[in-house]
């Protein structure tokens, strides 16, 4: 299978992976014309550097209308579904809200392709991207986790992305809306929000670099072991996925160097340039319940598309680093929180 791809509508494509799927598509299928959807308040500046070679549309996931005007304007050939609300600890504060984002975003979007599709032969393959997380905590024998493992959601957003993935699964089946499903695991590099785990330890790094926090890190559960891929490596995959794969199916996307959260932090560790940093449990980022063991087989991606991770950890948490390590130099010197 090889899809011929044209246009492509990126939702999301303001954050992180999405802003790094639009630079991959920019740099190696510079004649596809990438289309982006954006909530009005949504910040540009991981798209600034790019911004004047796509076409912004501003709308949202839970408004049925925005999206219906957007596929009847631009017919895109493909839809990478990457808008969520994605931060694990948030849903804990906020469920109604992540649960309306992610499922009933995700319903928007789906339904609005019925009806085109229905109405006008309108069919584009939609890639889904539901998460790791649906997986939850899985026993010992069960690693690495296929396609196939059972779902145990230990989280309300693990919770939507289970409903966000089984919908698209069901508009496969009852209306053959060509949806495709990847369950990502932990991917991470420059760009990455400061509240996720690499992000926000190599921020706090540089920020007891630039002397405005004190030498200490606080870390929540490191004994959490998890598998790693560069971002910049996920998005090659998402375009392989596009192009490559079957509608209907379903794929784990990961990468290959797996360690717990302690070891990572010690790695980043030991690229710092400042000595005798100190590590401090911090209760606030301790989860109510907590998913310590996540490596996936992604055999069925590999047979399917030949992909595998070429970006080395090591590189990642470098250029991670030196991303915080830049955003410092260029922000008005304050107090960082302990």
């Amino acid at each position: 299978m090889n899809r011929k791809i044209s246009t492509v509508l990126i939702t999301g494509i303001t954050g992180f992976v999405g802003s790094h799927l639009a630079d991959y598509i920019l740099k190696h299928h510079p004649k596809v014309n990438i289309i982006g959807l954006a909530r009005w308040r949504s910040p540009t500046d991981n798209i600034a550097h790019c911004i004047d070679k796509i076409t912004l549309h501003y709308g949202d996931l839970t408004d049925l209308p925005s999206l219906k005007t957007l596929l009847v304007q631009e017919r895109p050939d493909a839809i990478f579904h990457l808008a969520a609300q994605s931060y694990v600890p948030y849903s804990f504060i906020a469920p109604v809200a992540t649960l309306e984002s992610n499922i009933m975003g995700t319903c928007h979007l789906l339904e609005a392709v019925k009806e085109l599709k229905q109405t006008s032969g309108y069919d584009p393959v939609i890639h889904i991207c539901s998460s790791s997380e649906v997986y939850g905590q899985v026993q010992e024998g069960e690693v690495p986790i296929l396609e196939t493992n059972p779902f145990r959601p230990a989280s309300p957003y693990a919770v939507s992305k289970v409903g966000e993935d089984m919908l698209a699964q069901q508009y496969w089946d009852s209306w053959k809306i060509q949806t495709i499903r990847t369950r990502m695991f932990t991917h991470t590099g420059p760009r990455r929000g400061s509240v996720f785990v690499v992000s926000n330890f190599a921020r706090q790094i540089a920020a007891i670099e630039a002397q405005i926090k004190p030498p200490v890190i606080a870390v929540g559960n490191l004994k959490s072991v998890r598998t790693f891929t560069d971002v910049r490596d996920a998005v090659h995959a998402y375009w392989l996925l596009v192009t490559k794969c079957p509608a209907g199916e379903v794929y784990n996307i990961g990468g290959t160097e797996t360690m717990t959260v302690g070891e990572m932090l010690n790695k980043l560790l030991a690229l710092s340039t400042t000595a005798d940093i100190q590590i401090q449990v911090d209760k606030d980022r301790l989860r109510p319940s907590d998913v310590t063991l996540q490596i996936p087989s992604t055999e069925k991606f590999a047979r399917q598309t030949g992909w595998k991770p070429t970006i080395p950890f090591d590189t990642t948490l470098k250029d991670t680093l030196t991303y915080w390590r830049e955003y410092f130099k260029t922000q008005p010197i304050y107090h960082e929180k302990k």
